[in-house]
C-alpha cells in the first residue's frame, strides 16, 4: 500500500540524514530478467534437441531406404531353368509320336494310314504294326523317364526351398523380401510346369496305345479279308 505523498516528504530528510553504510552494497537480483534468460536458454536447448532428432530421423530413413534397395545375394533362377530344361529335353526326345505339330502330322500319316491298298503286302503290314508297337513302348518309356526326372528335381528342390526360406526370413529390406518371394513363386511355378509335362507325356502314351490298338484291328480286318478272298466258293466248271 502506497504512503501519502506528504508522509514521504516528511520521512525523506530522516533517511538523508543517516550516515552512509561503510560496507559495500549487495548486488540487486533481477528475478524477471533471470527468468527470461532461463526461458530463452530452455527454448534454445529444445530447438537444438529437435534439430538433432530430425537429423537422426533422416539418417534412419536413409538407412531404411538403403536396406530396402539392397539386392538379395542369392538367385535360384539357374537351378529352376536347368530343371525345366532337363524335363523339356526328355519331352522332345524321339520316343513315340512327337509333340511338334508338323512332325506329329507326318508321323501319324505314316504309322496310322486311313486304309490299306492292294499293293500293301502282309509283311509290310506286320512291319508297320511292329513299328507302332515300338513307338507306343517308347512313349511309355518317355513318361517313366519324365517321372524319374521330376522325382530327382523334387529332391533337389528340398534344399533349394530351404535356402529360399532362410533368405526370405533373413531379408533386411523390402527389395530382398520381394526378391525372395518372387523366387519362391518361381519355384512353385516350376513344379506346376513339371506336373503339366508329366500329364502331357502320360496322355500322349495312352492316346498312342489306344490308336495302336485301333490300327491293329483295322490291319486284322484287312488280313482276314485277303485270306477269305471274294467269298465265292471255287467251282471246277
Amino acid at each position: 500500500m502506497r504512503l501519502p505523498l506528504l508522509a514521504v516528504l516528511v520521512a525523506a530528510p530522516l533517511f538523508l540524514s543517516e550516515p552512509a553504510p561503510t560496507e559495500a552494497a549487495w548486488p540487486v537480483f533481477d528475478a524477471t530478467n533471470y527468468t527470461q534468460n532461463l526461458l530463452q536458454a530452455a527454448r534454445a536447448v529444445e530447438q537444438i534437441t529437435n534439430q538433432v532428432k530430425q537429423i537422426q530421423n533422416q539418417v534412419t530413413m536413409l538407412q531404411n531406404m538403403a536396406r530396402n534397395l539392397q539386392s538379395l545375394d542369392f538367385s535360384s533362377l539357374g537351378q529352376i531353368q536347368g530343371a525345366l530344361t532337363r524335363i523339356d529335353g526328355l519331352m522332345t526326345q524321339a520316343q513315340g509320336l512327337s509333340f511338334d505339330l508338323d512332325q506329329l502330322d507326318s508321323q501319324w500319316s505314316a504309322q496310322y494310314p486311313d486304309g490299306y491298298g492292294t499293293d500293301a503286302t502282309t509283311l509290310e503290314m506286320a512291319e508297320a504294326a511292329r513299328a507302332r508297337w515300338q513307338s507306343a513302348m517308347g512313349a511309355y518309356q518317355r513318361t517313366m523317364r519324365v517321372q524319374s526326372q521330376i522325382v530327382a528335381n523334387v529332391r533337389a528342390d528340398e534344399g533349394l526351398l530351404a535356402d529360399l526360406v532362410n533368405h526370405s526370413q533373413g531379408a533386411t529390406g523390402a527389395l530382398q523380401a520381394q526378391q525372395a518371394a518372387n523366387q519362391l513363386i518361381a519355384l512353385s511355378a516350376k513344379q506346376q510346369m513339371q506336373i503339366q509335362s508329366l500329364l502331357a507325356a502320360q496322355g500322349r502314351a495312352q492316346a498312342e496305345d489306344t490308336a495302336r490298338k485301333a490300327q491293329a484291328e483295322e490291319a486284322a480286318r484287312e488280313t482276314t479279308r485277303r485270306f477269305l478272298g471274294s467269298g465265292t466258293a471255287y467251282s471246277g466248271q
